[in-house]
């Protein structure tokens, strides 16, 4: 993780946003008491510096935290104690030695926050406070290393089961006829919004078990149609998929106002679209073309002044074999 992106005074734009990692994202999601060594073994002031150094060699350690009355005071470092040993001095006592009013982090503190410390100050650990700052924990680098390793076995663990149950949805139904239906309603100039039910149909295919292949035709002809009904209809309409073990039905509908012309329609390039649409780089006509190379049935119905309707069909193989063009560009 990069020193810039935990810089405090770094703004997250959108576009950098799109970039962060699942390890940064996880920095920011977990809490330091999920990381923190919770079993500390701590120093009093008046400890001799030869009982710091027999406790380090002893518990493989390489700083502790100082109490006294159960109060937080210092800290106590193998750097201090390597400045003890050049001097000779190990009868003295710690509180000559530590650092007093250490930096710390609390509990309830995401991740990131203990890694902007150790990035500006260049601390090896930092002692984890409750809310009333009593002493919980210590947490170093190595702490947040192996938290990030495990949330991420974690993450990849879910992920299997969940893609590992998606895939096997229909396998343990018994019934005439199984299926997944999906609906999507679109508003009319919603540009913001335009792809998101096509990628949420994509994404549910890829769980579901559906070749990548499958689910990028999938994916586009929806796209198209989503945007067609973003552009050319007056109040929106409606995406409705369904996903059965042998095919994928995408029925798109609206009111309004519907296409005089269908034949017409269906040329490449011919578009209705105003300006400020064509301006914006959407309304090319090339819409229907591209969901009739994507899918196997398509059926278009429309009538002027009420509303259309499209129809579609991606017939999906048997479990275990191939796509028909699996590596080619589907026609």
């Amino acid at each position: 993780m990069s020193d810039n992106l935990l810089s405090a005074s770094r703004v997250i734009t959108d576009k950098v946003a799109e970039n962060i990692s699942r390890v940064e994202e996880l920095a920011y999601e977990i809490r330091v008491r999920e990381v923190m060594t919770s079993q500390v073994i701590t120093m009093h002031p008046n400890d001799a510096m030869q009982t710091v150094l027999e406790t380090f060699r002893q518990a493989r350690i390489s700083g502790a935290p100082v109490l006294e009355e159960g109060n937080l005071i210092g800290l106590i470092s193998i750097e201090d104690l390597i400045r003890c040993l050049l001097k000779q001095d190990l009868a003295a006592p710690v509180h000559q030695y530590m650092t007093p009013h250490p930096v710390v982090v609390k509990g309830d503190d995401s991740v990131v926050e203990a890694l902007k410390v150790f990035v500006s100050k260049k601390y090896g650990r930092l002692p984890v406070v409750d809310s009333n700052g009593h002493l919980i924990g210590i947490i170093t680098k190595g702490d947040i290393t192996r938290g990030l390793l495990r949330a991420l076995e974690r993450d990849y663990q879910s992920e299997e089961v969940r893609r590992y149950r998606a895939s096997h949805l229909f396998e343990d139904i018994e019934s005439e006829r199984t299926s997944l239906i999906l609906r999507y309603n679109i508003k009319q100039g919603d540009f913001e919004h335009g792809g998101e039910a096509s990628a949420k149909i994509k994404r549910a295919l890829l769980r579901l078990g559906a070749s990548p292949q499958i689910a990028r035709r999938c994916g586009i002809a929806v796209y198209e149609a989503e945007m067609n009904l973003i552009i050319h209809t007056t109040e929106g309409g409606v995406i409705r998929a369904e996903i059965e073990p042998h095919q994928i039905s995408i029925d798109v509908y609206d009111y309004g106002p519907g296409i005089r012309d269908v034949e017409l329609a269906m040329q490449p390039g011919y578009s209705t679209a105003s300006e400020k649409v064509r301006e914006m780089g959407f309304g090319a006509g090339m819409g229907l073309v591209n969901i009739k190379r994507c899918v196997d049935w398509m059926k278009l119905e429309s009538e002027w002044g009420k509303g259309t309707r499209l129809r579609m069909k991606i017939y999906l193989p048997p479990p275990h074999t191939h796509t028909k063009g699996e590596n080619s560009n589907p026609t």
